[in-house]
């Protein structure tokens, strides 16, 4: 049975394999702080159905507590170690199951195991608190092993510690003009599916927020990472097969090699 990915738009995905819908960094709403989804429509309450949710790390685009209250009452949700601490929030969703996850533990969902793995980046709760939890990615194994990055840069150790897999979703782009350290823009993001070397990829994380009143600031930063990965990875990674889709778009990829 293929696996079936949908990009909802940023890091919110569905993952559908081995019948076990899983989300990755759910973001339902049209304005978070001074951000607004400028592209693509929300996505339908379809979207929320979940078995399993993934989150990667505490930034509010990735770990939004309003957005994870819609989703349904018992679905297993994943996230970095101390979360809770760190976002009191998390600790009202009394209707879900939350697991808290460091590098290296595996979750086993119904046929999936779901593997979470290091990433390099800020792993703070900002703009305030003391508190950190470990930025992760994770490795969906069922029909086929899916890479999911969250928000990381590009570190030795990628290849081995995600280890092989069929399918990545890669950030490419941020929701600014500019990307600090920790993130992944096109080039990097090519430079890591040469390393990671899976069948196909899909990439994510660009082109759905970006900050109120800075449309003109640097379009070319929300307008064309996703084009400049495909080029750049047709260069870097010419055996990968890349998809880049639109916002509420599939894709149905092949099973393990």
């Amino acid at each position: 049975m293929p696996v079936e990915v949908t990009w909802w738009g940023h890091a919110t995905c569905t993952v559908q394999d081995s019948n076990i819908r899983v989300l990755t960094d759910p973001l339902f709403v049209r304005r978070l702080a001074h951000l607004r989804r400028r592209r693509g429509a929300l996505p339908p309450p379809h979207a929320w159905n979940a078995d399993v949710a993934l989150v990667s790390h505490l930034h509010a685009d990735h770990l939004h507590v309003p957005s994870l209250a819609r989703l349904a009452p018992g679905t297993r949700l994943l996230v970095p170690r101390g979360a809770p601490r760190a976002v009191p929030g998390l600790r009202r969703l009394t209707r879900l199951r939350v697991t808290e996850v460091a590098p290296g533990d595996v979750i086993r969902v119904g046929d999936l195991a779901v593997r979470a793995v290091p990433a390099l980046h800020d792993g703070r709760r900002l703009p305030v608190g003391p508190h950190r939890s470990p930025a992760l990615g994770y490795v969906i194994e069922g029909e086929a092993r899916t890479y999911f990055a969250g928000d990381t840069g590009l570190f030795d150790d990628m290849a081995k510690e995600v280890g092989p897999v069929d399918a990545a979703l890669l950030p490419v782009g941020g929701w600014g003009p500019y990307l600090g350290e920790g993130h992944l823009d096109a080039g990097r993001a090519a430079q890591a599916l040469a390393r990671l070397a899976p069948r196909s990829a899909v990439p994510v994380h660009y082109g759905t927020y970006w900050p109120i009143g800075m449309d003109a600031v640097r379009p070319h930063e929300f307008h064309a990472p996703g084009e400049e990965f495909v080029r750049l990875a047709a260069e870097r990674a010419p055996r990968v097969e890349v998809h880049r889709l639109g916002h509420g778009e599939s894709v149905r990829l092949g099973g393990a090699r």
